[in-house]
């Protein structure tokens, strides 16, 4: 086991090499059986923690690497490139990782933190079928026992159930007065009372994305995040802009890897008629220059939402004034993902058509759009606050 430490020198670059090499020797050659099978990639998961990478952000007194923003946001990218899955399970569990580093108490961050640097897997458990995408309004409620509590009800999309040995999950307590009040529990995913529904989707078919019911967990006290009706404070101020920005970054990685794939492609195919390769064609190559160019233009953004994220947090403001931000560098990246991997295939032909790599990456890459919040939905938060009219995210009836 290679351990990872920063130190003084170490540049992002490095980060990113090291996370390359695991990607190279340990995650890429497992992405297509993960999509065959669709199979939890723990194998994947636990070379990233045998090098202390799926720790990334959690303070070293917790036994993690304690490094920042901009690194987080290069191994999202990174991973991405190898397995697309993995990258979109692992954005899920350092948030959720990062939320108890966050907002936990002493006791949370020691029970919970530790174990992780060990392979330990944390996710959050946030929509509900009723619901849907409106992540911030949740109609279950958990049932008070004494001081502690009792849940009993049935969450959606929750990647990594069934799998993941804690989720941040939030409900409702009793006594709030709107669907919006919602509260954060740390739920251990050894109690015998969660089960994970299948997950047969499209694209990143080894995240186990599906239903999550919960048969009477009781859940002490001690694991309530903050306090009640903190849920929506917290993941606005911390949590959210974290994953927005591990979304855009793993995206990113997605579509470098289509693009990689595709030039090798054109360059290696020769018709023999005129003993030309497709790179010999104007069509061809234009295309191919318009995905690296919308990918270029995505990197300075990237990184320096990265490290706004860095300052921010250096200066004691909260991430949540970057909420925006987030949200338009979730909704660009993933939609200029989508497009690159087009290209991919267009240009790939029938090799990129027929089932494998390409056509893999155009079923993953579509996982983006939808992600919560769903480019539609965020695109109208954004706009609403362009305007000056109240979010959705605040008020119970929209418009």
């Amino acid at each position: 086991m290679t351990a990872y430490t920063k130190s003084a020198h170490d540049s992002h670059e490095q980060t990113a090499a090291h996370i390359r090499r695991i990607v190279d020797e340990r995650i890429r050659p497992n992405a297509e059986r993960i999509d065959e099978e669709g199979r939890f990639p723990k194998e994947n998961l636990q070379a990233l923690a045998d090098e202390g990478w799926n720790s990334i952000l959690i303070p070293k007194e917790y036994d993690g690497l304690g490094l920042d923003y901009t690194a987080f946001s290069l191994a999202a990218e990174e991973i991405g490139k190898g397995c697309p899955s993995t990258s979109l399970i692992y954005v899920m569990h350092v948030g959720a990782a990062q939320t108890v580093a966050y907002y936990g108490t002493e006791d949370q961050k020691q029970r919970w933190l530790k174990p992780v640097r060990k392979g330990a897997i944390a996710t959050h458990s946030m929509s509900e079928k009723a619901t849907g995408g409106h992540t911030w309004f949740n109609l279950s409620q958990a049932k008070r026992d004494g001081l502690d509590y009792v849940l009993d009800l049935e969450k959606s999309f929750t990647t990594s159930g069934g799998h993941a040995d804690f989720y941040v999950l939030q409900t409702q307590t009793p006594g709030a007065q709107k669907p919006s009040d919602l509260s954060y529990f740390i739920v251990d995913g050894k109690d015998p009372g969660i089960s994970a529904g299948p997950w047969e989707a499209h694209g990143v078919r080894g995240n186990q994305s599906g239903p999550l019911k919960l048969d009477n967990v009781k859940v002490p006290r001690e694991d309530l995040l903050l306090g009640e009706n903190k849920a929506v404070e917290i993941a606005l101020n911390g949590v959210d802009p974290l994953y927005l920005l591990g979304i855009g970054s793993a995206w990113i990685g997605v579509a470098q890897e289509a693009l990689a794939i595709a030039i090798n492609r054109v360059k290696r195919t020769i018709h023999s008629d005129f003993n030309k390769s497709l790179a010999d064609y104007q069509v061809i190559r234009q295309q191919l220059a318009n995905a690296k160019i919308s990918l270029s233009a995505l990197k300075p953004w990237q990184l320096s939402l990265a490290e706004k994220y860095n300052r921010y947090e250096a200066e004691g403001r909260l991430l949540g004034e970057l909420w925006y931000e987030g949200t338009e560098f979730k909704i660009h990246a993933t939609e200029i993902a989508n497009q690159v991997v087009s290209i991919a295939m267009d240009v790939t032909g029938g090799y990129g058509y027929k089932k494998g790599v390409v056509e893999r990456l155009y079923r993953d890459v579509r996982a983006g759009l939808v992600l919560a919040p769903s480019n539609h939905l965020a695109r109208e938060l954004v706009g609403k606050d362009l305007v000056g009219l109240p979010p959705e995210l605040f008020t119970a009836g929209g418009e």
